[in-house]
């Protein structure tokens, strides 16, 4: 639906500012036939100002913030909103290594800290052998380093990184910029208990290599990626993880920007620390 076709809260169209008045009907005179009296018109006005008093009672007892335990709906009937709501709760400590820390010894927590790490693991850096050993360090339970770390190895191999046109460190060629973005789109608990918790994470993200001669150029994925977490150490970490398609949504006629729009949007724009 077209921004014009929309119809406004206060009865306008396409954010012209204008209503549409339904005319009186009856006989061929615009304004309703004959002239009102005054006391008509004052009565009017009273009808008016009440209307506008009561508006703002209204807004005024909708913006206390609904901490009044007496207007809370039991009725049991409204679908509950905390699975997707913000917490509002501080969720992290300053970056370490540029990876958040510090999480919160509760679900939300949990949540909080596989959104960040699945920003993590599927990123450009991962693919740096250089960094993807401190990667695995920050994030993953200190008894499963060695094995996940020799299993990254194996996947991101020299052949591997040359069929997405990255050199055995990782690097793109000269004049070219390997993309590979992560955003979570929303987090759901699967299992949880004071010490280990099961959490997915709904992704999207870019991935790609922009430049002019690039036989991979960068697009979009959706994915979701399950991550088995232990609480260690007064933090949560990555035990095991997996990722699966979708869900996607119907693409959309976005027009593709250039290499060089492209580029410089990766290295002009940085990422964030996400929370529950």
């Amino acid at each position: 639906m077209s921004l014009g076709d929309e119809r406004d809260a206060s009865g306008g169209y396409g954010g012209t500012g204008q209503t549409r008045t339904r005319l009186p009907e009856g006989g061929g005179d615009v304004y309703g036939g004959a002239r009102r009296g005054g006391r008509s018109s004052s009565r009017s006005l009273v009808t008016v100002v009440g209307v506008v008093v009561l508006l703002i009672a209204a807004i005024a007892f909708a913006n206390r913030g609904g901490d009044d335990s007496s207007s809370t709906d039991t009725s049991g009937n409204k679908p509950e909103s905390s699975t997707t709501a913000a917490s509002g709760t501080k969720p992290v400590q300053p970056k370490a290594g540029g990876i958040a820390t510090g999480f919160a010894h509760d679900m939300q927590g949990a949540q909080s800290a596989a959104a960040n790490y699945a920003t993590v693991l599927v990123s450009a850096d991962i693919l740096k052998p250089t960094q993807r050993t401190g990667i695995v360090q920050q994030v993953f339970v200190a008894d499963k380093q060695a094995e996940l770390l020799d299993k990254l190895n194996k996947a991101y191999s020299k052949d591997f990184l040359s069929k997405i046109g990255l050199d055995e460190n990782g690097n793109a060629a000269a004049g070219s910029t390997y993309v590979s973005r992560t955003v979570p789109i929303g987090t759901k608990t699967t299992a949880y208990s004071d010490t280990t918790a099961a959490i997915e994470v709904w992704c999207t993200g870019l991935y790609g290599t922009a430049g002019e001669k690039s036989t991979n150029p960068v697009t979009s994925d959706w994915f979701t990626m399950a991550l088995e977490l232990r609480w260690v150490d007064g933090d949560w970490k990555v035990e095991s993880f997996s990722q699966k398609d979708g869900p996607a949504p119907v693409p959309g006629d976005d027009k593709a920007s250039s290499a060089d729009d492209m580029s410089k949007a990766v290295e002009e724009y940085g990422g964030f620390t996400y929370a529950r």
